[in-house]
């Protein structure tokens, strides 16, 4: 692609993030409408206008009957709807011989099926593709609404069936993305490729052939995806072409599939005329649930992975998300996948900022419509059977109860897991922080599961906010505090890295000294847009001798807010920073200080102990009157902690000192035992006691 067609596909793909809140950017109201040099297209492409009393279910496509060959992908030989055919009853990627499924409810099978690996990031879970050529990939890097587009067109092209997304020129011509090619109910868009002139087809292989000799296409293989880095992990970091030409012998959908991932976004969809509304019951592998927070622009998407009934009519649901700069799609658990049904984003009850009803930005659980031939006119409608399950996307009153029915319908687990979840959910976050500091995203999940986190251990332990923000926030947090999206340019910066997260950790370090040295305590400087944009961290960079690693802000998306003076930040319930320990103020406590001396051993019952903490210069100390095994678990990465057991004189007995995330040891009747930081660590920690 030249660079201008690369630029101008920069305005369709924005921010993502994991898990929580990942977001990913689409297109502003104020987008330039340039066309392009290499196709002639404008872009982005909008929604299309608002949907009838209806819901689009027969708003009329392409003529079935139109001359496409020029501009074919793939010939749609099978319909969704088939069963009986000789293609429907074959065995299949996830599904036996004459199985007597629909080809939708196959490609919830395909979804489902799709085995969990290690990502290549070293800490998360991904999914591994399987092709009907019997290979095995791990998934692609993609942001979020790429992964659900790249898996709807890649089912639908490898089993030659009608498919196509509809979007809008900014004057209101109609322009759908398909089997067809790019068109317009004219005749071709714009300078858009003639799939079918331009580029191979090897469909037609035998096994034999395609075994011996796989097809490349070397011009596939340079493909990227407009919009931000695109390097594909599963091929030593090549280009998205080189994944679509391994999984295509129709070379002609992994170009149509770049194109149509660079052109569309989650705001597409959002559109009814290509996703309808789905009742919670209904939800299954396949589906998406997509989030909006505000009319035009961020937004996230996550597509449905499994469901599981776990008795008592709930359900568990895990769901895979990609994100921006693109990843690998990754594995969100139930209880992550919860907080994000739940949401008032969602399509939810309440409005924005903006004062929008959040169940008229389009947001909810979604179902791909599936493309029929209706009157002789290829039109976006839904299965058979699937009217029962279907909401009309202008009934607002059943859109915004979702989340509240979600909440009764997912699975409930036990506080403690709930926890646990929400802990590791703030450590993911950062963890993408520490990469992209700029993720406006990131921050955003990560106080979401803060703000869940404070009202879960009020009401089952009464813990206060100030309590678990002493156990369990971190310098960085305040440093990367979350700012507000639609006032904030540093939102539209994705080019951040690891090693700039460095240098603003290094200036809040020298700020943190200055303020200890004078005997004082001030908040760091949040990494933000200031009056002189980002100087203050250029400086750092420059006498750190890391000048060279530090990047001046970039439009990496769709910036509306792009001249605004100072990035605000959001108004987040969060201890001031001043007022916990590592800032220099405020007690080191939890339920059973004091007790930094043998002498001050307190006694412990059998149980779980929670929110437990070794502050500087710390250490717990217990007893028991009877013999105990007691663990402790804690999350090495932030603090190593130590266990070390004594008999009632005094001698110690054991210790544990692993790099784990636990210790553990038997303490004799009569006994006593302490937790310390290795090394002067600190950190939360959980005590059982059997």
């Amino acid at each position: 692609m030249r660079a201008t067609h690369r630029a101008l596909h920069s305005l369709l793909l924005g921010l993502c993030a994991s898990a929580a809140l990942a977001a990913c950017a689409d297109e502003g109201a104020d987008d330039q409408r340039d066309l392009d040099e290499e196709w002639g297209m404008e872009g982005p492409l909008e929604p299309v206008p608002a949907p009838g009393k209806e819901d689009s279910e027969y708003r009329r496509g392409l003529l079935v009957a139109t001359n496409t060959t020029r501009t074919q992908v793939w010939t749609a030989r099978n319909a969704w709807d088939d069963t009986t055919t000789t293609a429907a009853r074959a065995a299949g990627l996830a599904w036996g011989a004459d199985s007597g499924l629909t080809w939708d409810q196959k490609y919830a099978a395909w979804v489902d099926s799709l085995a969990f690996i290690p990502s290549a990031d070293g800490y998360s879970q991904t999914v591994e593709l399987t092709t009907p050529w019997g290979k095995r990939l791990p998934s692609p890097s993609l942001e979020c609404a790429e992964m659900s587009m790249f898996l709807r067109i890649t089912f639908a092209a490898w089993h030659e069936l009608p498919w196509f997304m509809e979007s809008a020129t900014s004057t209101g011509t109609r322009v759908y993305f398909g089997h067809n090619g790019v068109r317009t109910a004219s005749g071709r868009y714009a300078q858009s490729p003639e799939f079918g002139v331009a580029y191979a087809d090897h469909s037609r292989l035998t096994p034999a052939q395609w075994m011996a000799s796989w097809p490349v296409d070397a011009n596939l293989r340079t493909r990227k995806l407009g919009g931000g880095t695109d390097t594909q992990p599963a091929f030593d970091g090549a280009p998205f072409g080189r994944y679509l030409d391994e999984i295509h012998l129709n070379k002609r959908v992994g170009y149509f599939t770049v194109m149509a991932l660079s052109y569309l976004g989650s705001m597409n969809l959002a559109d009814t005329a290509n996703t309808y509304n789905l009742v919670p019951e209904a939800v299954r592998a396949g589906d998406m649930l997509v989030e909006r927070w505000q009319r035009s622009g961020i937004g996230h998407t996550l597509v449905v992975k499994e469901v599981l009934p776990i008795g008592e009519g709930n359900l568990d649901v895990v769901t895979i998300s990609g994100s921006m700069p693109r990843r690998q799609g990754k594995r969100e658990s139930g209880v992550a996948s919860k907080s994000y049904f739940t949401s008032a984003y969602a399509g939810g009850p309440g409005v924005n900022a903006d004062g929008h009803e959040y169940a008229k930005l389009g947001g909810g659980v979604k179902r791909w419509r599936v493309t029929k031939n209706v009157g002789g006119y290829w039109t976006n409608t839904w299965m058979r059977g699937d009217e029962a399950v279907w909401i009309n996307s202008t009934d607002y009153a059943r859109i915004a109860a979702r989340p509240a029915r979600f909440q009764q319908l997912l699975g409930q687990v036990s506080p403690e897991q709930q926890r646990t979840e929400l802990l590791a959910q703030i450590e993911d976050a950062r963890r993408h922080l520490r990469n992209y500091p700029a993720s406006c995203a990131a921050r955003q999940r990560r106080e979401n599961a803060f703000a869940e986190l404070y009202a879960l251990s009020s009401r089952t332990w009464g813990t206060t906010q100030a309590e678990l923000d002493r156990l369990h926030r971190k310098d960085e947090d305040y440093v990367l505090a979350e700012l507000t999206y639609g006032k904030s340019k540093t939102c539209c910066w994705n080019s951040t890295t690891s090693a700039m997260y460095e240098i603003i950790m290094a200036e809040a370090a020298a700020e943190r000294a200055a303020a200890a040295a004078a005997g004082t305590c001030a908040p760091p400087t949040v990494f933000m847009s200031h009056a002189d944009g980002y100087a203050r961290w250029a400086a750092r960079a420059q006498t750190m001798g890391q000048a060279a690693a530090w990047r001046a802000w970039s439009e990496d998306e769709s910036c509306p807010q792009r001249a605004v003076a100072q990035d605000e930040v959001a108004p987040v319930e969060v201890t001031p920073y001043c007022e916990r320990t590592s800032g220099g103020g405020g007690a080191c406590t939890d339920a059973y200080e004091a007790n930094d001396s043998r002498a001050a051993a307190r006694a412990i019952a059998a149980g779980t102990h929670a929110e437990l903490r070794i502050c500087a210069a710390d250490r717990d100390w217990f007893s028991t009157s009877t013999a105990r095994t007691v663990r402790i678990t804690f999350s090495h990465a932030a603090g190593d902690l130590d266990l070390a057991a004594y008999d009632a004189s005094g001698a110690r007995v054991a210790t544990s000192q692993g790099t784990g995330d636990s210790e553990q040891v038997t303490v004799p009747a009569g006994g006593t035992f302490e937790v310390y930081g290795y090394n002067g660590a600190t950190g939360g920690y959980t005590l059982t006691v059997q």
